[in-house]
């Protein structure tokens, strides 16, 4: 499988490009600094230089159909400090724009790394999290109303101990928190089984192995 991922060079995306290329195949990671392209060739992937919040949807497609890719991930954000606006502009406004674009270039496969609790934010605050959590929350609905073979993964709080590979996946879990390096295991096999599409869910560390825990879904 040819597959790219917006943005690339988060933690979570470096961890499922060395997942997808060890396996195999082939990763492209969207990055907005060519400086970071080093690190995605280190993982076993390719940069693809974009920036997202420049682009538009008719000139992302065309680097995807140019690339053959079978399938996206969008697993970009504006990350933490950054502002309300950026909220919007990438978190909400990335996402998308990549599912226009997949559609365009005809890429069905669409996974899309959101946040737990997304939908409970404060429409009225205008504080920065609450806003986060809005920006993800209407990505996701815009989103599930495309015509693509989406899957939204809401993990909880997201750590960086090692992948312990059991995890608990449901509509709606109880708070917890996953390693991010699970999460990229979760990424990586909803892309090679195509478990799961049309479905949304929560993530969090469990009891359950994720590719038995992806099938339940």
């Amino acid at each position: 499988m040819k597959i790219a991922i917006a943005g690339g060079h988060g933690k979570i995306a470096l961890l499922t490009t060395k997942l997808l290329a060890a396996s195999g195949h082939e990763v492209w990671g969207i990055v907005r600094n060519p400086a970071h392209a080093a690190d995605i060739e280190a993982a076993g992937g390719h940069a693809l230089v974009l920036d997202l919040e420049q682009s538009d949807s008719e000139r992302l497609a065309g680097e995807l159909a140019s690339k053959s890719i079978d399938g996206v991930v969008f697993a970009a954000g504006a990350g933490p400090g950054s502002s309300a606006e950026r909220k919007f502009t990438v978190d909400r406004d990335g996402a998308v724009l990549l599912a226009d674009a997949a559609w365009r270039a005809g890429v069905r496969r669409y996974v899309l790394v959101s946040a737990m609790g997304a939908d409970a934010f404060d429409p009225d605050s205008d504080d920065v999290f609450q806003i986060y959590l809005r920006a993800k929350s209407e990505a996701d609905a815009a989103v599930r109303a495309s015509e693509l073979d989406w899957t939204i993964v809401r993990p909880g709080g997201l750590t960086d101990a090692p992948a312990t590979g059991l995890v608990t996946l449901a509509e709606s879990t109880d708070r917890g928190s996953i390693p991010r390096a699970d999460v990229a295991w979760i990424v990586t096999q909803l892309l090679v089984s195509g478990d799961a599409v049309h479905r949304q869910f929560e993530a969090i560390s469990g009891s359950t192995p994720i590719a038995e825990a992806l099938r339940a879904l």
